[in-house]
């Protein structure tokens, strides 16, 4: 083994701002790291998966689930997590692109808000303790789930009524 450089790491642990729940589309990487900046994420613990906040709402497997389960009590034991990011992307691979919704951007939206729902309950009834927050990210911009987004009672909600991230 050789040396290809010389950089200096930081020795002393860190206090994570949030573990972040994300696909590994790059497509999406700088709308990815404006949000981070946007909203006040300097260190955080990715968990790059494909499909990202789908393995907790509709996992292929069990399996799948507990692992990210697993990455986030890691975090939290080591870096003092206490704030999850959880996103999805639009023409994800994972749930068969667009194509899975008829090319229906309203039809994958509405899907993706449901997932999203799901999958911070599931979080929050996993592990209390967590704030969880929620984004879709699509080829126009970064959208934060808001509240009653989603919601029963709340049908017909689509694109224009989840409110892009302006923290």
């Amino acid at each position: 083994m050789h040396k290809i450089f010389h950089f200096a790491s930081p020795r002393e642990r860190y206090k994570c701002d949030a573990a972040v729940v994300w696909c590994y589309d790059h497509r999406f990487e700088l709308a990815l790291r404006k949000l981070m900046k946007r909203i006040g994420i300097v260190r955080s613990d990715p968990i790059r998966i494909a499909g990202g906040a789908k393995s907790l709402a509709a996992p292929d497997k069990e399996s799948d689930r507990q692992f990210v389960l697993e990455q986030l009590r890691w975090s939290m034991q080591l870096h003092g997590t206490d704030t999850v990011i959880l996103m999805l992307h639009s023409d994800c691979g994972a749930y068969g692109g667009l194509a899975a919704f008829g090319n229906d951007t309203e039809k994958e939206i509405k899907n993706h808000q449901a997932h999203l729902q799901c999958a911070a309950a599931f979080l929050k009834a996993a592990i209390p303790e967590l704030t969880v927050k929620t984004f879709y990210v699509d080829f126009e911009g970064v959208w934060e789930l808001g509240e009653h987004d989603g919601l029963p009672g709340h049908e017909g909600l689509a694109t224009r009524t989840m409110m892009p991230s302006t923290k």
